[in-house]
This record gives structure tokens, C-alpha cells and sequence, in this order.
């Protein structure tokens, strides 16, 4: 029996970009789900229980690149452009968001060097202030949004297709 070479790539990279283009090639949105720690680069104030799920399609992004390393793309958030970065590692899902078709990975390990970032109100600000990224705003061309937005849902295409939007479900 042959053993794995441990300095084998993961599949996790490939798996990714081929259910990508499954979702492209029929019409449906991507979406990953982003385990954020500090490592992640991606507007903090939509992430939320240390998970952001992203809309990576070719209409929300713009220089989409899906590396075998990190997956890295421009989008807009609330009307201001944003450079994302997420490690490959760091997806815990891509999913199609009309019907939740897709494939979950195992977390990342958690490393007690690389903690969740959270942000806190800085002096003189009330807790009902929006809290804000730290990242910085790049110019980029018109980027659709690819954080879920109310209105987002897909549409209802006769009986039996309305109700709730699909989600991805993990089963451990």
C-alpha cells in the first residue's frame, strides 16, 4: 500500500476551482465560506461568528484568481471597493447559493499566533457606532456586491421553488 507523500499539494485549490466552474457553467453563484482568523484580508464588520461567506462569482468580482495558495479578488462592500484575500486553506465551503449544492472542508487548525481579529469602538465611540476594517479602499472598476444583501434572494420560479434560500448544511 502506498502511503501519501506528505509533500503532496492539498486538493482543496483544485476542488474549489471545478465546483466554481460547475456553478459558472450552469448559472449559479458561487459562494465560499471564509473561517476568518488574521490571515484572512476581508471587510471585518460583515464577519460573523469568526465565519464571512463571499459571493465569488464573475459578476460580484473583479481580477478573480483562484491560486492554488490563497484565492484573491476585488468586490465592493456597502458601496466601497475592497481588496479580498482568503487563504485556500481558510475555505470551509463553495456552494452554490440557489440551491446549496456544493462541498464543505475540514477548519483550519486554530493557532494561538494568528487569533480572530475583532474590532471594538475606538475612543469616544458608542457602541451603536458601526465598527469599521481596517483595510483600505482600492480604486476598482464597478464591482456588484458579494455579501448577501436584503432583495438578494433568487427568484421564484412556480410552485414549490419560493420560500427560504438554501444553505449549506455540515454534517460532522
Amino acid at each position: 500500500m502506498n502511503l501519501p507523500d506528505r509533500d503532496t499539494p492539498s486538493t482543496r485549490s483544485y476542488l474549489i476551482r471545478a465546483l466554481h466552474e460547475w456553478c459558472v457553467d450552469n448559472g449559479f453563484a458561487p459562494h465560499i465560506a471564509v473561517q476568518v482568523d488574521a490571515s484572512v484580508q476581508v471587510p471585518l464588520e460583515f464577519v460573523k461568528n469568526g465565519e464571512i461567506v463571499l459571493n465569488v462569482s464573475f459578476d460580484a468580482t473583479s481580477s478573480l484568481r483562484l491560486g492554488n495558495d490563497f484565492i484573491e479578488f476585488k468586490a465592493r462592500f456597502g458601496g466601497v471597493a475592497r481588496d479580498i484575500v482568503v487563504p485556500v486553506t481558510h475555505v470551509v465551503a463553495i456552494y452554490a447559493r440557489e440551491n446549496g449544492q456544493g462541498m464543505a472542508f475540514p477548519a483550519p487548525e486554530v493557532s494561538s499566533a494568528q487569533p480572530v481579529p475583532s474590532l471594538s469602538p475606538g475612543p469616544g465611540a458608542s457602541s451603536d457606532t458601526p465598527l469599521r476594517s481596517p483595510l483600505r479602499a482600492v480604486p476598482t472598476e464597478a464591482v456588484s456586491s458579494p455579501v448577501s444583501e436584503p432583495g438578494d434572494e433568487p427568484p421564484n420560479d412556480g410552485p414549490g421553488k419560493g420560500g427560504a434560500r438554501p444553505q449549506l448544511k455540515r454534517v460532522k
